[in-house]
């Protein structure tokens, strides 16, 4: 028992100087390198703490190495400008003035309703009221608004469709049908749901349509009162 609990504060205090030394910055703002070598160091910090047949010394080495490797990772990253793409990624601009860009969200495995969901966590729930939106290669997301974005979210909007589907529950909420919104369509130049990326309406009846492949188009619903 005590033989463990000295294997384990060895450790420990390894692991700590080696992550002082990275510079480590929150988990959410790694670079995918960064998080790739402290998993690794993590498994390696294990296997000395759980074998004791392994000497102590094998896994402060592996430990060192991988130390060693992110220091060299880190100078080709910093010095040479080919390489940081490869090694760091590069942001993803999601958002921009000709709407949702669908390419840029399935490279990143993501969808229009994960935007949605990143712009409202931002404080923005309008998707006219953005300028651009973009994911960085750690997976922050940043968002800039238009200068008079706060007139443009004045109702919570709320999806009709979702790349080429009515969600029902949401269509119920308006008090109105797929028939009604399939004519919406028609009158604004679309004659199938299935080629629309994203609608959505608020409650005021402003409604942001945008085609797959082309750019959005804002209108509003002939309603006589706000909704919600």
């Amino acid at each position: 028992m005590g033989l463990i609990f000295i294997r384990t504060t060895i450790i420990f205090i390894a692991l700590l100087a080696i992550m002082r030394l990275m510079g480590k910055r929150q988990i959410g703002e790694m670079q995918p390198y960064e998080l790739v070598i402290t998993l690794i160091i993590s498994e390696l910090a294990c296997i000395p703490m759980e074998d004791n047949s392994i000497p102590l010394l094998y896994g402060i080495i592996a430990i060192l190495t991988v130390f060693l490797l992110h220091q060299i990772v880190c100078v080709i990253d910093l010095k040479v400008t080919a390489a940081k793409p490869i090694i760091s990624g590069t942001p993803s601009i999601v958002l921009n003035k000709n709407g949702v860009d669908d390419s840029q969200l399935k490279k990143n495995n993501l969808n229009v309703s994960d935007l949605i969901e990143s712009l409202r966590v931002e404080g923005y729930f309008a998707l006219d009221a953005i300028e651009y939106a973009l994911y960085e290669a750690e997976g922050a997301f940043s968002a800039l608004p238009k200068k008079n974005f706060a007139q443009l979210q004045t109702s919570l909007p709320i999806i009709l469709i979702n790349e080429g589907k009515f969600d029902m529950k949401n269509v119920e909420k308006t008090g109105k049908n797929t028939a009604y919104y399939l004519d919406v369509l028609q009158r604004n130049g679309c004659k199938d749901e299935k080629k629309v990326l994203i609608m959505t309406v608020d409650g005021d009846g402003k409604v942001y349509l945008q085609k797959k492949g082309e750019r959005y188009k804002v209108f509003r619903l002939d309603w006589q009162s706000t909704l919600w």
